[in-house]
């Protein structure tokens, strides 16, 4: 395919603008074809940015330049007239002064280089709820990861036409030379851009994650939640997962967690409690629409899993180890000496040699880690042993219960009911994590994250609050039921009460429960919580009462936190609203 066969008017002209400025020196046109992603990887193969790993059929390993390991936060940006409408969670810049430093970067940044012209679907491509949009970058290792992540080709094209909708978003590595298995840009020079009042995204600098597979965080959460806050809609940063009872009921979840409070783990739980099954419909992004019943209905729009690695085992999630086995793409792993990938966390012998990260020599003397805490598998979705047969149904799967769960070793219970969905909104809003090594910040600092969304938000969260509480007086009564989860909290001596992963289904099962009406909670000033009869603990050996204190409410330990959840409410100003300052009023007249 060729620029001559796109008959988009506004993509040619954007694509001409951008050839002009960025100065490639070759155009192709992705049409998301297996030989177009293996002719894209044996030419990364020959130039030594793809290591294949002979122990994983069609699977390869990348190693990134050592100053673009992660999503870089401090340097993204919402682009907005106005500043009060980016809000105090993001980085605000001048629309006009951001497309001006933008402008002199991207001049000729592509020379000597090839421009990958990507169109893709966040969603299937017959979804009413899906966005089409076309990323523009120099990046082959961008192509072959949006291979995965999303629709990406010669059908997106068929569907845009010549008059649809699409979303403009630019990547380019930038003009560094220092690494030439990983080109990126210094820090200073790395932008991640957002223009929501327009619908265009722009990233310069990175090649790594979500700063470069423009599909992920930028479309699908920071600029899909401002326009589903215009349109009516929700994009959310939530896991997505079907559970069968034992009699063939159906329940459909959704879930926000924090960094490092298994999301993951929970997409793709396997159930302990016999006859329960669990399927999983994503693991990071939902997006949710009322139908015309009124009732919400939940999509992930993506095509695959950008999972980190680290932690990653057999005994924490063996559906995910099932899902890498082939035809996965690795970066920032370790390598072992026949061929496969390695990280901290994999439940089996540490190797006496590996090849670290950063490709140099690594024995387990050593004390730096051998892969990167934040390495990262690619892998597309259909290869998910308990992905849903509905993963990709246009409509979208009818959504019966929402949670928030943070990381909290003292505070919240094991599981919490809302009292209300305004409750419920107070419950996501005030999210709240203590921080592991894998956080910015001291370890055990309390980091609120409302509804997990704080990085995420392209708008103002004060707005963004409005929106939920708004959509929660349209749902009315087939609103879900929110519920606030807590697989962390800890006995005296410092261990956990909680054994987690395949027994949170346990939880899981009162949850459903509580929705279908058929066991009774007690209710306190935080919300209702399980009778200790109620929970389904055949087989489970807690320590002796351990069952009190993950059901104890922590009346005394939240007054300790009051100052605290105050202050974060009160950055939101003025368009904190009025509702959720009742909330905060009313728990705060029950704290001892």
């Amino acid at each position: 395919m060729t620029e001559d066969d796109l008959v988009h008017p506004k993509l040619k002209a954007w694509l001409k603008q951008t050839i002009d400025l960025c100065g490639p020196d070759h155009v192709h046109i992705c049409d998301g074809s297996p030989k177009e992603y293996a002719t894209l990887m044996e030419t990364m193969v020959a130039k030594g940015n793809a290591i294949p790993l002979p122990k994983r059929p069609g699977s390869y390993l990348f190693r990134s330049d050592p100053s673009d390991v992660a999503r870089v936060e401090a340097r993204t940006f919402i682009n907005t007239r106005k500043q009060d409408d980016a809000g105090p969670s993001n980085n605000w810049a001048d629309p006009d002064a951001m497309r001006a430093t933008l402008r002199d970067l991207y001049k000729d940044c592509m020379k000597g280089r090839t421009l990958y012209v990507i169109p893709f679907s966040m969603g299937p491509l017959d979804s009413p709820l899906s966005r089409i949009g076309v990323e523009i970058t120099d990046s082959p290792y961008v192509v072959v990861n949006m291979h995965i992540m999303t629709r990406v080709g010669t059908a997106v094209l068929q569907k845009l036409g010549n008059a649809g909708a699409f979303i403009p978003c630019l990547h380019s590595s930038g003009k560094g030379a220092g690494n030439p298995q990983w080109v990126c840009a210094p820090m200073d020079q790395k932008y991640i851009s957002h223009f929501p009042e327009e619908n265009v995204i722009a990233s310069y600098g990175s090649g790594y994650g979500g700063n470069a597979l423009l599909g992920k965080k930028c479309l699908a959460l920071r600029l899909a939640s401002a326009m589903a806050w215009r349109e009516g809609w929700m994009a959310e940063h939530m896991l997505l997962l079907r559970l069968t009872s034992p009699e063939g009921k159906r329940y459909h979840i959704g879930g926000a967690f924090p960094s490092a409070c298994g999301k993951t783990n929970l997409a793709m739980i396997t159930p302990t409690l016999p006859g329960w099954k669990a399927e999983c419909l994503g693991d990071d992004i939902v997006w949710m629409k009322p139908d015309a019943d009124g009732r919400l209905w939940a999509l992930n729009p993506e095509a695959g899993f950008f999972g980190v690695a680290p932690g990653t085992s057999r005994a924490t999630n063996p559906n995910a180890m099932k899902t890498i086995e082939k035809n996965t793409i690795f970066t920032n792993c370790a390598l072992t000496d026949d061929g496969d990938v390695w990280w901290e966390g994999l439940d089996r012998e540490k190797p006496s040699h590996l090849t670290d990260w950063q490709g140099q020599s690594w024995t387990p003397d050593k004390e730096a880690p051998a892969a990167h805490p934040n390495a990262r598998f690619t892998a597309s979705a259909t290869q998910c042993p308990i992905l849903c047969q509905d993963w990709d149904a246009p409509e979208g799967v009818p959504l019966d219960a929402i949670l928030f769960g943070g990381r909290r070793a003292h505070v919240a219970p094991l599981v919490t009911q809302a009292l209300n969905w305004d409750h419920g909104v107070f419950l996501g809003a005030t999210l709240a994590s203590e921080t592991t090594a894998a956080n910015i910040g001291a370890v055990g600092k309390l980091r609120y994250d409302p509804m997990a969304m704080t990085p995420f938000c392209g708008y103002n969260m004060g707005d963004y609050f409005q929106h939920w509480l708004t959509m929660g007086d349209r749902l009315g009564t087939k609103a879900p039921a929110i519920f606030y989860v807590n697989w962390f909290r800890k006995g005296k001596d410092g261990a956990y009460l909680w054994p987690g992963y395949g027994d949170n289904c346990r939880v899981l099962k009162w949850i459903c429960d509580r929705v279908d009406g058929k066991v009774g909670a007690r209710e306190t000033p935080v919300g209702y919580l399980p009778c200790a009869n109620d929970l389904d603990l055949s087989g489970l050996n807690l320590a002796p009462g351990a069952l009190d204190v993950l059901l104890d409410p922590g009346l005394a330990e939240r007054k300790e936190d009051q100052p605290q959840l105050e202050a974060h409410l009160a950055r939101f100003g003025d368009r904190l609203p009025q509702r959720l300052r009742q909330q905060a009023a009313a728990l705060a007249l029950c704290l001892p």
